[in-house]
């Protein structure tokens, strides 16, 4: 039982127009459909995201989700139950890393098959759910495709998925759906040449060679940038690289870093996704982000802000990308990236549980590792978690990401939901309300809730009512706000130990600050192009190994605290 003290009557502090969101985004994420992926345990799984902005909305299609969603504001998704697939098919795939465009008027969507049989489906009012064939088999197939609609009319498919093969492009006449000719090599991985493109968690090739995949096409400026996924969707490293070029089909040149990475924090890996812009021409870039716990494809997605610098530089912006970001209203500079300044408050702090099953223990909720997570010991009304702030701070937002503990489900399932009550208190005596969820009936497995206006607190608990299915499971409770403390100060002794022994791997080495947590690194190709971030936690080295080797790289860092960042080191450059 939960004794609650002197508990304020049951009003939310979040009942107001949302400003801000938190990666992972909160969407009903179905349950994998595939039982020999389930054989660990039945969990939530999606990936291969695509958004395309029509009508002045946002369309959101990822893998094996039995339908898509729709949302007027990038925070608010509205789900459409459709299978795109025809009975014959007889796949659990049922729009496997889907390609969709806007071609005039007209939303497309395909998703990827080997086969000569799938459909490619038109609508004109997707949010009604009314679609028609615009062609009943696509003969050339093509796994995870991509279209891209020229602004002249001319209508292009980019397809592969493989570690022994090259993209492939080619002119798709917009009428028929026939190809205009064959189909021609993109680009192959050169792993040799950039580090990041090796497999593994390590990044040291072992075990099989890096994929190719996840096809994408931006055109900016009269430039071609064509984006792919590698070099493996299981791993931190998980990114999307870029190339350029004058012409759709090429040829292309490498950018050598990816320009969307995500190897450190709460929530890695950003590969396999798409490149859209929002209602005021703001570039974001939607991608997969890695759990692979209980099978390699358990994957959410997350969304980051993007663009292009003054010399055509496609990069993306994950610094803090698991942290809350503003979401879009204006036009912005989203090289100044969209975080709210809100930091993680109890990252490794004091956590009391109301029980535990086995060895999901109580701090996997606070370690900053959406892998790991605590599990009551049923999913009874009553179970609880509560979070230590260490002392009083200012509370802006709460994330609750949900983990998957005895879930019963294969699928998409409609109809299920979250219900909790979120309080607070700076005694651990008297509590109050922060929200009350009880009569909540959607399901939310990454709830974001962003504070009306701030509170003061040092305890957060967190009180189970109801879960969809299993236990009450959390894998990430994360308050974020300020700790109304002195910020860290800046790092000493950073150092790059790059040697001749292979020139895309780097030592890097820094002098621990006491009183911060975690750190973030940045890097690129040059001192006013520093678009790669990682964050460290609890540690004052790293081993980075995503380097061309035949290139000089820039590096800075800057320590974190609950109250705030560092200054920035002084940029040094490694050869």
């Amino acid at each position: 039982m939960v004794i609650l003290g002197c508990m304020l009557p049951a009003v939310t502090r979040a009942q107001q127009k949302q400003r801000t969101y938190c990666n992972p985004i909160n969407i009903d994420y179905g349950y994998t459909p595939i039982p020999n992926f389930a054989t660990a345990g039945k969990h939530r799984a999606t990936a291969d995201p695509v958004i395309v902005t029509y009508k002045g909305d946002y369309y959101l299609f990822s893998t094996n989700q039995w339908g898509y969603w729709w949302s007027t504001d990038m925070v608010n998704w509205n789900f459409v139950f459709r299978h795109f697939l025809r009975p014959e098919h007889k796949v659990y795939d049922d729009l496997c890393a889907p390609a969709a465009w806007v071609q005039g008027d007209t939303l497309m969507v395909f998703g990827s098959t080997y086969g000569p049989d799938f459909p490619i489906w038109m609508s004109t009012n997707p949010k009604a759910n009314e679609w028609k064939e615009a062609i009943h088999k696509f003969e050339p197939g093509g796994w995870d495709p991509a279209f891209f609609s020229d602004d002249d009319g001319k209508l292009y498919m980019y397809n592969g998925s493989s570690n022994q093969f090259p993209l492939y492009g080619a002119e798709v006449y917009p009428s028929t759906f026939h190809l205009k000719g064959y189909r021609k090599e993109m680009y192959l991985l050169q792993p040799h040449k950039y580090g990041w493109q090796r497999f593994g968690e390590n990044m040291d090739n072992i075990f099989l060679d890096p994929f190719i995949e996840g096809a994408w096409m931006t055109k900016h400026n009269g430039k071609y940038y064509l984006q792919y996924g590698a070099p493996g969707t299981e791993f931190s490293g998980y990114a999307d690289g870029v190339v350029v070029g004058d012409n759709p089909l090429g040829p292309f040149k490498p950018q050598p870093m990816p320009f969307s990475y995500k190897p450190g924090g709460f929530a890695r890996g950003a590969g396999h996704g798409a490149t859209y812009q929002d209602k005021w021409n703001n570039y974001w870039h939607v991608s997969t982000i890695v759990l692979s716990v209980k099978n390699n494809f358990e994957r959410r997605i997350g969304i980051w802000p993007a663009g292009f610098d003054k010399d055509g530089t496609m990069y993306c912006n994950t610094a803090f990308g698991d942290y809350p970001m503003y979401l879009p209203d204006g036009k912005a500079n989203h090289a100044k990236g969209a975080f709210t300044g809100w930091m993680l408050l109890n990252y490794n702090k004091p956590v009391t549980v109301s029980s535990t099953l086995g060895g999901y223990t109580a701090n996997n909720a606070v370690d900053e590792d959406i892998k790991t997570y605590w599990s009551a010991a049923s999913a009874a009304a009553g179970e609880w978690i509560q979070t230590d702030l260490g002392h009083v701070s200012t509370v802006n937002a709460v994330q609750i990401n949900y983990a998957d503990q005895d879930a019963t489900f294969l699928g998409k399932k409609q109809d299920i939901y979250h219900q909790y009550k979120l309080l607070y208190s700076v005694d651990n005596k008297n509590w109050k309300v922060l929200t009350d969820k009880s009569n909540n009936n959607t399901d939310v497995p990454h709830d974001y809730v962003e504070l009306s206006s701030p509170v003061q607190a040092r305890f957060v608990k967190l009180v189970n009512v109801h879960m969809p299915t299993g236990k009450f499971a959390v894998s990430g409770l994360r308050v974020f706000g300020n700790g109304n403390g002195a910020k860290p100060g800046m790092v000493k002794e950073f150092v790059v130990l790059r040697t001749d022994k292979d020139k895309r791997d780097a030592w890097i080495k820094w002098q621990a600050v006491d009183n911060a947590y975690a750190y973030n690194i940045y890097t690129g190709i040059a001192p006013d192009k520093l678009y790669n971030c990682i964050m460290v936690h609890n540690a004052n080295q790293y081993f980075f190994k995503a380097m061309d080797k035949d290139l000089p790289y820039y590096f800075t860092i800057e320590a974190i605290n609950e109250n705030g960042v560092s200054q920035r080191t002084p940029v040094l450059k490694s050869e």
